[in-house]
């Protein structure tokens, strides 16, 4: 990733914060008000050093996946998802290998059961993950990366590298594999977590094809898929789970727009946590910030004399400041500490907002 992307970091509507306390709570907190080769940096720290792989093992995400690869839709916890596939039919009796939906017991390596797929290939790591066997840790047991696959779709699979396509899943161009429609943003945000964990071992371009972004290492489809493919129940209901037995999640799950943030791109993620997207509006002529980054003042300029409430959030969403006003005027910073605000102007029933960079 050789060059970084600066995104103003501004709209906030509510400031109802909805971010999980996993990156605030503990060792390795994160910045958000980070960019590009930083975030990643920050978000690599955070979720390498906060595993169990030194002790979860292979076996232990088979048994996991009985209750993390649930059907949310299903009220018996008795059926799981099956990545890659599309048919919803629970008979297997014709060992059509494109379910949907397998009994969570039918684990194992017939037809019509269901195995562990590696959604970053093996064999496709430099250096390769290597063998798998129960007792395997590490990156071979990482189960962000291992999801519920019907055993004969996981083999078609194999290692093929993950290309752009439509409908459902299966071969396309000279021997690569879509995912299918259902399953794009899941294998996304997979394969972002894969390269911000493990690093240069698991580049994306060793596991899909396409151009990348720019002068960054991120694919532009891996972007597009995830922008494409909102995040699923299953998706969070995994990251959730694994967070209290593996020990840490995946950051693209709980937020998406963090890849804009990080790679670029030219599709807009869903922002969950509504502080991260973009929505610029600092030609709005009635409140202006000068300057802008400011070290010690601030001066705030109102175009009228009307009463405004002013309240100043961090990126977090902690309110760090509020005053009444009626009057134009210069605000004391120098308290603050470097880095990103929101200020939110109300005035009546109308209400701005706008970033302001303490310098």
């Amino acid at each position: 990733m050789k060059h970084i992307y600066f995104l103003t970091i501004l709209f906030i509507c509510a400031f109802s914060f909805a971010q999980q306390p996993y990156y605030t709570n503990g060792q390795n907190n994160v910045d958000f008000s980070l960019t590009g080769q930083s975030l990643y940096d920050a978000l690599q720290l955070k979720i390498s050093n906060n595993t169990n792989d030194s002790f979860y093992t292979y076996g232990d995400a088979r048994d996991d996946i009985e209750i993390m690869d649930l059907d949310p839709n299903d009220n018996t916890d008795s059926n799981i998802l099956l990545v890659y596939g599309y048919v919803n039919n629970l008979s297997c009796s014709s060992g059509i290998t494109d379910r949907r939906i397998r009994n969570k017991n039918d684990f194992g390596g017939a037809v019509c059961e269901y195995n562990r797929e590696h959604v970053f290939a093996r064999s496709n790591a430099d250096p390769g993950m290597g063998n798998t066997s129960n007792n395997t840790l590490g990156i071979g047991a990482d189960p962000h990366n291992l999801r519920a696959s019907d055993v004969q779709r996981n083999g078609a699979r194999g290692s093929k590298l993950f290309a752009n396509g439509s409908g459902n899943s299966g071969d396309v161009g000279s021997g690569n594999w879509y995912p299918g429609d259902e399953w794009i943003g899941d294998v996304a945000r997979i394969m972002m977590y894969m390269y911000v964990r493990y690093g240069d071992r698991c580049l994306p371009e060793y596991n899909a094809a396409g151009a990348k972004e720019g002068s960054t290492d991120m694919l532009q489809i891996l972007l597009q898929w995830n922008a494409a493919d909102p995040v699923s129940d299953i998706e969070t209901n995994r990251n959730n789970l694994l967070e209290s037995t593996y020990g840490n999640r995946n950051p693209f799950i709980d937020n998406p727009y963090l890849a804009k943030i990080i790679w670029g791109g030219n599709d807009d993620p869903e922002d969950p946590w509504g502080t991260l997207s973009i929505d610029e509006i600092e030609k709005d002529p009635e409140f202006n910030l000068s300057p802008n980054p400011a070290a010690n003042v601030v001066h705030i300029k109102l175009s009228n004399n009307a009463e405004t409430r002013i309240e100043i959030y961090d990126v977090l969403g902690k309110r760090v400041f509020v005053r009444m006003i009626n009057e134009s005027m210069d605000l004391n910073i120098s308290s603050l500490k470097s880095g990103l605000y929101i200020v939110k102007f109300t005035q009546q029933n109308k209400t701005v907002s706008k970033k302001l960079i303490k310098s």
